[in-house]
């Protein structure tokens, strides 16, 4: 008898769970708190240092190595001088009593303690130099940037990610609503039709976006690959950039996720709050610590691309995102300056001040699949006309209705029933 081809049903875990509302399935359940080991949590916190702390070791770092470059090349030049001119070993050598003249006006046959000092001076700093321009070159060049090289490092399946998810208890979860996807497209299959995936909120660091698309654990069941797109700003954080880009990761910028909606396949995952978004939350000022905040109101980009390219949106509301680290309230021009820069000027702290998360499950919540609106009038297919700017406020407030229902429906079953989004 030939096996059958069509591919296994995922099971829903809803009757198990007989305390939820009807319409919402469980896709992921949350792994037991003890699931995360001792090796698990060791594993955390020291890739968290590397990589959510890489700003302050890597360019710290360079500057270092500048400095003590800089140091073993003045000292050389001058043991180089006396190298010429003097062979006396009463002479003390330092930055502040190096005298040229002083050195003029004593010079003989050179030392043997002087030729040594000399050569290893040189020495040190041939090799911090060499050390300093290969991280500089590979940093900014980046050979090692590439799809390919991920894909033979397996760095999707690696080990640390399940110590990630199982640290942030990954769980995910469909809310159907009322009325089931099927009914409104039942040619959309959300593991690998074209589709925008919309993460809520972005969080102080993006971790929400990041474990629905690096860990193949977190997307194999849940909605399929895609794209990842990424502010420009993950470029100053040398591992994070190296990791985008080996999932294929786009700029933010608006020309950059066109061209990847144009592609084939067509499917890119955006927290549409971006960087602004970190700010919209306490402790700023108007905000309470009940408060979380979904920055929607005056975007519209996505929705324009999405109408654009014919895409559909996949609302998801990450539970947990914001909680994984804490801000310090800086002064309103900080938050000015990174949204003119499109950098986070942030002082985040996590576990013991330090750039480690505090372990907070992250509970994602999928929400019903938002289509485009079918074109109407006589201006169809002409942007930013009157029939396309309906359209896509259209298909703005029906996202920001979903985002509001999802969070009010789920938020009682994660603890977060005396909360409010606010979207802003």
């Amino acid at each position: 008898m030939a096996p059958s081809t069509n591919p296994p049903r995922r099971r829903s875990h809803t009757q198990q769970y007989p305390f939820l509302t009807k319409g919402i399935e469980i896709i992921i359940p949350p792994p037991p708190y003890e699931a995360c080991t001792l090796a698990d949590k060791i594993l955390v916190y020291a890739t968290s240092l590397i990589i959510v702390g890489s700003p302050l070791w890597f360019y710290g770092g360079i500057i270092y190595l500048y400095r003590k470059w800089r140091q073993y090349s003045k000292l050389a030049d001058q043991y180089e001088y006396v190298h010429r001119h003097s062979t006396d070993d009463s002479l003390a050598i330092n930055d502040e009593t190096y005298s040229e003249e002083k050195y003029r006006k004593q010079a003989q046959p050179l030392d043997t303690e002087v030729t040594e000092r000399y050569a290893r001076f040189r020495k040190l700093a041939k090799r911090l130099g060499t050390a300093l321009a290969a991280i500089i070159l590979i940093s900014i060049l980046g050979p090692h940037r590439n799809e390919r090289v991920g894909s033979m490092l397996g760095v999707r399946k690696w080990r640390l990610w399940d110590a990630w998810l199982n640290y942030v208890g990954f769980t995910v979860m469909k809310d159907h609503g009322s009325e089931s996807q099927d009914t409104i497209n039942p040619e959309f299959d959300i593991q690998t039709s074209p589709a925008m995936f919309a993460f809520i909120p972005h969080g102080i660091f993006p971790f929400g976006l990041a474990f629905s698309c690096l860990p193949e654990r977190g997307y194999r069941n849940t909605w399929g690959p895609f794209r990842p797109v990424v502010a420009t700003a993950t470029k100053l954080f040398p591992f994070v950039r190296t990791l985008i880009s080996w999932m294929g990761g786009v700029d933010a910028s608006r020309s950059a996720v066109s061209e990847a909606c144009s592609m084939h396949p067509p499917r890119i995952g955006i927290s549409p709050g971006g960087i602004a978004e970190m700010f919209e939350t306490f402790p700023k000022p108007g905000f309470h610590p009940n408060d979380e905040a979904a920055l929607l109101k005056d975007r519209t980009g996505m929705f324009k691309l999405a109408l654009q390219h014919k895409l559909p949106i996949v609302p998801v509301y990450v539970f947990g995102a914001t909680k994984m680290f804490r801000r310090v309230q800086l002064p309103r021009f900080i938050e000015t300056l990174s949204r003119m820069f499109k950098i986070s000027l942030c002082l985040l702290f996590g576990k013991l001040g330090l750039p480690i998360p505090f372990r907070q499950r992250l509970m994602y919540v999928m929400g019903r699949t938002i289509f485009p609106p079918i074109a109407t009038g006589e201006d169809v297919g002409l942007l930013e006309s009157d029939d396309f700017n309906k359209r896509v406020q259209d298909m703005h407030d029906a996202f920001c209705n979903e985002i509001a229902r999802i969070f009010d429906r789920n938020k009682e079953h994660y603890g977060w029933g005396h909360k409010t989004l606010r979207i802003v």
